[in-house]
């Protein structure tokens, strides 16, 4: 069992640094004991484009998710994420089988993503009941080729990447295993729980940049309500959308209605919100490289916030609280 504070070097040699396998030629000074700073060199025509979240509604694959979480948002501006840094902390009673296999999800992650772990802090502390790790990527792009969430103008297609709900879908499945079963079949939980696999949004941008897309936003907390309106808000636009266009799989559908919650406002990590001036164009090159996407409105002049639903129309509204943390937020 390791002690409160910050880890010894010996466990943090072991159990972090060693760990880090994949390396990046921009990185001239990365994770080491007793380097406080990573040192990244760029081009002169480049520019940093930086991220940071915490992964706290879930303890399963949370390495993974973390690194694939951060990347999207990175990916989103249309720049190359190239290194993370972590923060890592870890409640009393932990062992460093915990933090090795922690280490060893965001390493695969990173392999996977060609990402380098490039610095970062791991402590014990009291003030956490679950492991906590937040991850600040940092990527490049082209100064000319930086995209925005407020980049969209009327007239352009919405397109939604893959389903949304995964994200939502996978940590239900994986924390209420138990009661699910009550209700389905260990193979449709074992499907659901496995959406993580569909979490990064890396090769979607890639595609959409090409294509000089207008925006692109990661559909994250909130769902796809609260990212079709940070869209709009942020490019001071209007929107109408269908909802029965908005992709979603069955399994978020009948998840959702067992706790009795709205997939459209529920974490969706694995999606992306795309706006384009050619979404059949655009489509057409996703799905050959095998991304399922879809259109499901348009960007409009004005203000107004459109979601049409078999002819009835309804006023979008501004994103609350995720659904997820209905779920969580009532336990001990």
């Amino acid at each position: 069992m390791m002690k409160t504070g910050k880890v010894p070097e010996s466990v943090l040699r072991r159990s972090v640094i060693n760990r880090i396998k994949k390396r990046r030629p921009e990185i001239l000074q990365g994770a080491a004991v007793g380097e406080d700073c990573a040192v990244i060199g760029l081009g002169s025509d480049e520019v940093y484009v930086m991220s940071t979240d915490p992964i706290t509604g879930t303890s399963h694959e949370m390495g993974s998710l973390a690194v694939h979480v951060t990347a999207n948002d990175i990916a989103s501006a249309g720049a190359e994420v190239i290194g993370v840094m972590l923060s890592i902390l870890l409640p009393e009673g932990c062992v460093e089988e915990d933090l090795k296999e922690i280490m060893e999800q965001v390493e695969e992650a990173c392999s996977e993503l060609d990402i380098q772990t490039i610095g970062g802090h791991t402590e014990v502390t009291r003030v956490v009941n679950q492991p906590v790790i937040t991850v600040t990527g940092v990527g490049k792009v082209r100064r000319d080729k930086y995209i925005t969430t407020g980049g969209a103008r009327p007239g352009d297609d919405i397109i939604v990447t893959k389903w949304i709900g995964l994200e939502g879908t996978s940590i239900i499945a994986r924390e209420k295993e138990e009661e699910l079963l009550k209700r389905f079949s260990s193979s449709f939980i074992g499907e659901a729980a496995g959406f993580i696999r569909y979490l990064s949004v890396v090769p979607e941008a890639g595609i959409a940049v090409k294509h000089r897309v207008t925006a692109m936003h990661d559909i994250t907390e909130g769902g796809v309500f609260g990212a079709l309106w940070e869209v709009a808000e942020a490019s001071g636009a209007g929107l109408k959308v269908d909802m029965l266009s908005i992709p979603i799989r069955q399994e978020t559908v009948e998840i959702c209605e067992v706790f009795d919650i709205n997939p459209y406002e529920l974490i969706s990590s694995g999606s992306m919100l795309i706006t384009a001036g050619d979404g059949p164009e655009l489509i057409r090159d996703l799905k050959e490289a095998g991304i399922e996407a879809t259109i499901i409105g348009k960007i409009e002049e004005g203000r107004d916030r459109i979601l049409l639903n078999k002819g009835n129309a309804r006023y979008l509204t501004p994103p609350g609280p995720d659904e997820l943390y209905k779920i969580f937020s009532t336990e001990e």
